[in-house]
């Protein structure tokens, strides 16, 4: 039999939104760890974690702070898998649509971001796992020159991808309603297939955003379902997104939404992630992972080997409730069985 998937946290749901005026304080990458690590059901505990790669939780240009997220990773008997690089305006990134500098900028993130997964594989707390890209353009700018906007997206995510696979990496393009070029199913294939690196740049499927693709917020014209369907419209919708971006599948991100949008601090506003249990959830969440996770022999795409809960902007009063998490690990762990046992 295959080996298991393993079942990752995210820690960045404790700074993205936070930490700026009007919002929340941000969480201390130590406190996911611990609030991670507490977590078990019925003996079943969380293999890892993904990473943000920037302040508060790591200093990405100081050698000595990677080696400390390192240790207090392996401290908790963790491991770290995927990773979130500094590509937006304000971090070390910037618009991989805008000028000269701006790309330099973005592919210096993206070069940062894979020289950090390469010492967490020295150092022997990573041995998969993808670098999470995007665009960092919002859709109003890309909307004023859709078809040079997208292919000086390409350009950049070209360049990007020989980056990443001279350090021996991969990336990941996370489908987002709030990424220009990449907010659509339709805008993301486009993408991905004029990028043209099949092997080295995959796409990013989170539950939640690509709920939203299939009722076309912020790409009306792509919509696929219509907001009161029924479940016979939803799974034809759904296998028709999911044929389309399904093959190009590096990461995946479980999730649950209730098919409305929220934005926090200078986060734009984007696909609303819900708790697990959700009284008004609208996904299966097992057996819409099995549709992104499974190929049409039934195996799971493209070597993928973990699998990540994302609460991206859940309030902190959410996030410091131990059940939160038992009740996403309880739903993962069905994941994990239904798609390989």
């Amino acid at each position: 039999m295959s080996q298991k998937l393993k079942l990752h946290n995210a820690t960045w749901p404790g700074v993205v939104g936070k930490g700026e005026p009007g919002t929340e304080p941000a969480i201390g990458l130590e406190q996911m760890l611990d609030m991670t690590r507490a977590t078990e059901v019925n003996g079943a505990t969380y293999d890892g974690v993904d990473l943000f790669l920037f302040q508060p939780h790591m200093d990405v240009f100081d050698d000595a702070d990677i080696q400390r997220v390192a240790e207090a990773v392996q401290q908790r008997n963790l491991k770290i898998g995927s990773f979130v690089a500094p590509v937006w305006p304000g971090t070390v990134g910037s618009s991989a649509m805008g000028s000269d500098e701006d790309q330099k900028k973005f592919l210096a993130a993206v070069e940062i971001s894979c020289r950090i997964g390469q010492r967490f594989k020295q150092l022997g707390v990573r041995d998969y796992g993808c670098v999470r890209i995007d665009s960092a353009t919002p859709t109003a700018e890309w909307a004023k020159d859709p078809v040079n906007g997208t292919k000086r997206i390409a350009a950049t995510f070209k360049e990007a991808a020989k980056i990443a696979k001279d350090h021996g990496e991969r990336l990941a393009a996370e489908g987002e309603i709030c990424w220009g070029g990449m907010h659509s199913w339709q805008h993301m294939l486009q993408l991905l297939e004029t990028v043209g690196e099949p092997e080295t740049l995959g796409f990013q499927a989170d539950l939640a955003h690509t709920y939203l693709y299939l009722l076309g917020v912020n790409a009306p014209e792509h919509k696929l379902l219509e907001r009161d369907h029924d479940d016979a419209a939803f799974k034809a919708a759904y296998q028709t997104m999911v044929d389309a971006l399904g093959p190009w599948l590096f990461d995946f991100h479980v999730a649950q939404s209730n098919g409305t949008v929220f934005g926090s601090g200078s986060h734009d506003k984007t696909g609303r992630h819900c708790p697990a249990d959700a009284s008004d959830g609208k996904l299966d969440i097992v057996e819409c992972s099995k549709a992104w996770l499974l190929d049409d022999k039934g195996q799971v795409r493209n070597n993928i080997q973990h699998i990540c809960w994302d609460g991206c902007m859940f309030p902190n009063e959410t996030l410091e409730k131990p059940a939160t998490w038992t009740t996403i690990l309880d739903v993962m762990l069905k994941v994990r069985s239904a798609v390989r046992g």
